[in-house]
């Protein structure tokens, strides 16, 4: 990966943006993005949106949505302790002990969330996931209005953990779920310096976390005939997965690309053979149902788009840890920079 692309990547990586309070990342995706589209917006929603060659023809989105899972703050105790709810599907059993940045009007705030501590737990507790009432995030504040000074009521949180490179080409950090899609996007409209046919809309979507709410409206208003999301997908090289019922994926192995009802089939067979013509590495992943991506709403906008799904193999979604692979990312950009380079107006969709 360049130089540039990866200083980018740790920067967008490294800010606080779960669904609802996606502002920081999309500042860093709109500055970046820029440099590469003719024009750079945002909508109502909060979806950042990036243009190139808007008359031409067929219409092309691509979306790969930059909300993260989170926490909020929903009360301050009179000893200055805050009691949250989560923001997105958290595993609770990684929760306690977390360092988190605290979003505040002040800028971060560091919070650790704590817990009794296990010799004090009863045995049954040990064996049960912890629930959210007896969590809490302490700031190190004095009382509640010392911490009411410098957090609210709905502050948003996330772990203190930033982006950083574990061995290879092998990074990992908090929220590649999905703010890799938001890079691949941005990467593919680098590519793409020579203007393709089709006209493209890149997007980095908002709240996919809590039911594919941004690119639900970013479609509508788009009116793509093409639309690809952008995701990551469970990488099942790793113990205890099971890939007879989930696939066999590979960190590593290139962009995976779905198949099923969700993806239109034409676009399945150009994503397929487009790889093989520019010799990039991918895998299928089997998607027989909806799918739980951007995909499932853009397919279904109006009357109708012809949408696809390509994906980040990674390991450990939803953790603080997530793992993904720097020549995945690059080659997932490849593939969709290369798939509109070989769209034209008279590309027809109709499955059968």
């Amino acid at each position: 990966m360049q130089k540039e692309s990866l200083g980018f990547l740790k920067e967008l990586m490294e800010t606080i943006s779960p669904s609802g309070f996606e502002e920081e990342a999309m500042k860093v995706w709109k500055k970046r993005t820029a440099r590469h589209a003719d024009s750079v917006s945002s909508d109502v929603h909060g979806n950042s949106i990036a243009v190139l060659n808007a008359k031409g023809k067929p219409r092309v989105m691509f979306a790969g949505h930059a909300d993260e899972i989170g926490y909020m703050v929903k009360y301050i105790d009179d000893k200055g302790y805050l009691y949250f709810d989560t923001i997105g599907g958290v595993d609770l059993h990684l929760v306690p002990g977390e360092r988190v940045w605290i979003k505040t009007g002040q800028g971060r705030v560091l919070g650790v969330i704590g817990r009794k501590p296990i010799h004090l737990l009863e045995v049954e507790e040990r064996k049960k996931v912890a629930k959210l009432d007896k969590l809490w995030i302490d700031i190190g504040a004095a009382d509640g209005k010392q911490a009411a000074k410098v957090v609210s009521i709905g502050d948003p949180a996330v772990p203190a953990v930033g982006f950083q490179v574990l061995r290879g080409d092998k990074v990992v950090a908090r929220g590649f779920d999905d703010k890799a899609g938001a890079f691949v996007v941005s990467e593919a409209l680098r590519l793409l310096s020579r203007k393709p046919r089709a006209a493209v809309f890149g997007v980095a979507t908002v709240q996919e976390e809590l039911g594919l709410r941004g690119a639900t409206t970013s479609a509508f208003g788009i009116d793509p005939q093409v639309g690809i999301a952008v995701d990551v997908t469970f990488a099942t090289d790793c113990p205890d997965m099971d890939k007879k019922r989930v696939g066999d994926i590979k960190v590593g192995g290139g962009p995976v690309i779905s198949r099923g009802a969700n993806v239109n089939h034409k676009v399945f067979e150009l994503l397929v053979k487009t790889a093989k013509r520019e010799k990039i590495p991918y895998q299928i992943e089997a998607a027989p149902r909806a799918t739980g991506t951007d995909a499932n709403v853009i397919q279904l906008t109006r009357a109708g788009v012809a949408a696809g799904l390509v994906s980040v193999p990674n390991r450990y979604m939803h953790t603080p840890v997530e793992l993904v692979s720097l020549e995945d990312l690059d080659n997932t950009a490849k593939l969709l920079a290369a798939f509109v380079l070989g769209l034209t107006p008279n590309t027809k969709f109709e499955p059968y």
